[in-house]
């Protein structure tokens, strides 16, 4: 393979379409198919005859859910392509893909609206270092100047973009385009190569000016590039090449091609860039890390669990050769042996000999295994080279079986569903006893719950999370507890006296004794304290009890009567009697929130704190995000459910937080009665 300077580099690539939501990226993989007679005809994904998006989740609305992979060829070049969803909702699909691939291709088109979109998605790829190719895309819909385009488009960019192409107009319409690299001018036909035509005078003006801003930009990264300029001369076609090719590969520039996928214009260019312009295997391995060191190396982009087939990771084959058959060594040891090598085209499967190098496949039942590993054919385990770290989940639904006979089967699909998507969380709540599946949004956990019955078989109920309300009490009592029962034989006989008092917030409950001339015998103790832990886990208004403090002042015992189960209840009975007298109120949850906007949404998001009985602590430039804010406050649990939702519709759906638990802090008035009433409702 060539050095990773400006040289067409062989051997297969791996490709990532990444951009944002509906901007094309399913039907440029199609369009790519389709040029290269991977399939017969350009699918849509109206008709739901796509090659990806073909899950019955993702037909059904019309959108990627999930990272689709399609392997084809161009020029004798294999390329496994993977197309990414654009929804923020799926968006970490894209992460563990992007450890793997030689090149983003970065779909996008002439909308101001998915500017902050596409910027969150740019700066992903900017702190990986991946090298990455802007596809302008439904540039016959593009209104005013594609100049105007590319000024807008570069606010979401740390790297200059470089306009490689620039279109040609025909009465207001976009009829082919000119590359500035080649200057060559093409005309377009519709699903068809596009043909080169000799270019207008008019043109060759427009031309040579963008050319020349093309040509600025490579020079400040190439000083004979910049001393050819200032003294007029005319670069050599080559060396414009090999510095486009070089800067991309360095991730220093982002050159911007132009086309139409829906009517596949633009493809072959676009085809022609991957194939002479895209790193391989070797400058990827690099950019990861990973040793050359003759040990098979593979990176897990994606796990998949197939109807018939069980458990599918579709690994980037970095280093060496694996073949059915291969151990591999995961970052915890032995990870398992690989049963059947597949070749992936969207929803299907085929079996296929040993991958090497530079090749995306699908390995057999690695059961043990997780998307992110990196995984190799030595004892040793091998160096991660792409930790994942999933995004905090912003929205739960609480689940359940529709019939008890499935709980088993529900947390059995519950753990696979989450190992396909490492964005969604399942929870087991102690204090609610509730399973909660948590997500980043209303789509996610939509399409979550589809396939626990779609793909599963599985019906479940949902509703939304309880909220972990506690209570406490504002005042003190002494009480007697006493338990007596006799039926014939020894009875049962406990007898105390304690005193109920609030403690700090935070303290806790704790329990103490001052009895003294063994008017209860300490062995009895123990039991006592139990009995009060008991009646904590629900007290006065239905919630568990927080900072209490309870002593055991005074009581009496029979020789024969007392027993351990005696004081329990006891002490139970005398907390039942005595905590309704102390003032019982109602303790709702805090959470500190960090909500991560685009400046100009800040306004806004204080309006949705406040309106959400939240308390604004204070605003800051969000670190290495340009554009954006970090907004902090605390805001109540019960105020947090649809935040998302809010803040998605207030910010182009860029906005998101995070949140953790505060304080607990007293809830009074109307809303208080709400939530005792539910409390009271559930347990009836």
């Amino acid at each position: 393979m060539a050095e990773n300077g400006g040289g067409r580099i062989e051997g297969p690539r791996c490709i990532a379409l990444v951009g944002p939501f509906a901007s094309g990226k399913t039907t440029l993989l199609e369009a790519i198919l389709a040029r290269t007679d991977t399939v017969t005809r350009q699918g849509t994904i109206a008709e739901g005859n796509t090659v990806g998006d073909g899950s019955p989740e993702a037909r059904a609305h019309q959108m990627s859910v999930e990272a689709n992979v399609a392997e084809t060829e161009f020029m004798g070049d294999r390329l496994t392509i993977i197309d990414c969803p654009g929804s923020v909702e799926f968006s970490f699909e894209a992460e563990p893909v992007l450890a793997g691939v030689d090149l983003a291709i970065v779909v996008a088109e002439a909308d101001e609206k998915k500017i902050p979109a596409l910027q969150v998605i740019l700066k992903s790829l900017e702190d990986k270092g991946v090298p990455r190719i802007l596809f302008l895309n439904k540039v016959d819909k593009v209104e005013g100047s594609v100049r105007q385009t590319l000024e807008m488009l570069q606010t979401a960019s740390e790297v200059p973009m470089v306009l490689r192409h620039i279109p040609i107009w025909q009465n207001d319409v976009v009829s082919g385009f000119i590359d500035l690299a080649l200057e060559r001018a093409f005309v377009y036909r519709e699903h068809a190569a596009s043909e080169m035509i000799s270019m207008a005078d008019d043109d060759r003006a427009r031309e040579a000016e963008a050319r020349f801003t093309m040509l600025e930009t490579l020079a400040d990264y190439d000083d004979g590039l910049m001393e050819q300029l200032l003294e007029d001369l005319q670069p050599d076609r080559e060396q414009i090449f090999t510095d486009l090719v070089r800067e991309m590969r360095a991730g220093v520039i982002c050159p911007v091609l132009i086309g139409a996928a829906e009517k596949a214009n633009g493809i072959g260019r676009l085809l022609k860039a991957i194939r002479h312009e895209a790193p391989g295997i070797d400058q990827t391995r690099d950019r990861l890390g990973v040793p050359d060191d003759g040990e098979g190396a593979v990176q897990i982009l994606k796990t998949l669990h197939t109807t018939h087939g069980g458990k599918l990771s579709v690994a980037r084959i970095l280093n060496g050769t694996v073949g059915d058959g291969v151990e591999l060594t995961g970052p915890n040891g032995p990870a398992g042996r690989v049963s059947g090598v597949f070749r992936l085209m969207g929803q299907q499967a085929n079996k296929r000999d040993a991958a090497v190098a530079g090749e995306a496949v699908g390995l057999g039942k690695l059961d043990d295994v997780q998307t992110g590993w990196t995984m190799s054919t030595a004892k040793e385990p091998p160096a991660q080279v792409a930790p994942l770290d999933p995004p905090r989940p912003v929205l739960g639904t609480a689940v359940a079986a529709a019939e008890r006979k499935d709980d088993v089967k529900l947390s059995s699909a519950l753990t696979k569903v989450v190992e396909e998507d490492p964005s969604l969380r399942v929870v087991h709540v102690q204090e609610t006893g509730e399973t909660v599946l948590e997500g980043q949004g209303e789509m996610h956990l939509r399409v979550a719950l589809e396939r626990l019955t779609g793909k599963y078989g599985i019906s479940v109920t949902t509703q939304d999370p309880q909220v972990p309300y506690k209570e406490t009490i504002r005042g003190s009592v002494t009480v007697r507890g006493r338990h007596k029962k006799q039926s014939g034989g020894h009875g049962q006989f406990g007898d105390v006296m304690l005193d109920i008092k609030p403690q700090p917030r935070g303290a806790g409950f704790s329990f103490a004794q001052t009895i003294s001339g063994g008017a209860v015998p300490r062995n009895y103790f123990s039991s006592i304290e139990g009995g009060i832990a008991d009646y904590l886990d629900r007290g006065p208004l239905g919630f568990r009890v927080v900072d209490v403090a309870v002593t055991l002042t005074d009581g009496s015992y029979h020789s024969v009567d007392s027993s351990d189960q005696a004081f329990r209840t006891a002490a139970q009975v005398g907390m039942r009697e005595g905590m309704p007298q102390c003032k019982p109120v109602l303790l709702e949850p805090v959470l500190k929130v960090e909500v991560a906007v685009p400046s100009d949404a800040t306004p806004r998001v204080n309006g949705i704190v406040s309106q959400r009985r939240g308390q604004l602590l204070g605003f800051d430039a969000r670190p290495d995000w340009p554009g954006w804010d970090v907004v902090e406050a605390m805001i109540p649990q019960s105020e947090i459910r649809d935040l998302i939702v809010e803040l998605r519709s207030a910010t182009a759906g860029v906005g998101t937080f995070s949140a953790e638990f505060d304080h607990l802090a007293e809830l009074t008035g109307k809303l208080a009665d709400q939530a005792i009433e539910r409390a009271g409702a559930k347990a009836a």
